[in-house]
């Protein structure tokens, strides 16, 4: 019997890049389970070096946007998951009952040079992503089968 998808919402404060990494990867990886949202505290757009790094290991984010938290208010998540420590700090609590935690990341959006010079970061925190969420949703959803 297949259970019902856990739906999880990434929240950062721009929704432009480790948010939207993230909810990309989980639908890409772990979407027979999980059905992944983000959103931020103040919508920005999607980082261009974000979907440049995604789109190399095969996963488009041409479709995102950025997202504000508001979106999502009167919706149902099993996990909020907080990737920065802004977000964790000025998300309100109105979601009822669930399991919020917080796995941040470094911003590479915050480094300055050339794309050249920035896109191993990007990378680097783009696989950083991908290993911690999926080992955290690997134990998270064998145990709650």
């Amino acid at each position: 019997m297949m259970s019902k998808k856990k739906r999880v919402l990434f929240l950062c404060t721009h929704n432009s890049c480790r948010s939207q990494m993230a909810e990309g990867l989980m639908n890409h990886f772990l979407g027979d389970r999980v059905e992944a949202f983000s959103a931020g505290t103040e919508a920005t757009r999607v980082n261009p070096l974000a979907a440049k790094v995604m789109a190399e290991i095969g996963i488009d984010l041409s479709g995102h946007r950025s997202k504000i938290l508001d979106e999502f208010a009167e919706q149902p998540f099993d996990y909020v998951i907080t990737l920065c420590g802004d977000a964790r700090e000025r998300c309100p609590l109105f979601f009822g009952g669930v399991k919020r935690q917080h796995i941040g990341f470094e911003d590479p959006s915050r480094l300055s040079g050339s794309e050249g010079e920035v896109l191993p970061e990007y990378r680097r925190v783009r696989d950083e992503i991908k290993k911690t969420l999926c080992d955290f949703f690997e134990k998270g959803l064998a145990k709650s089968e």
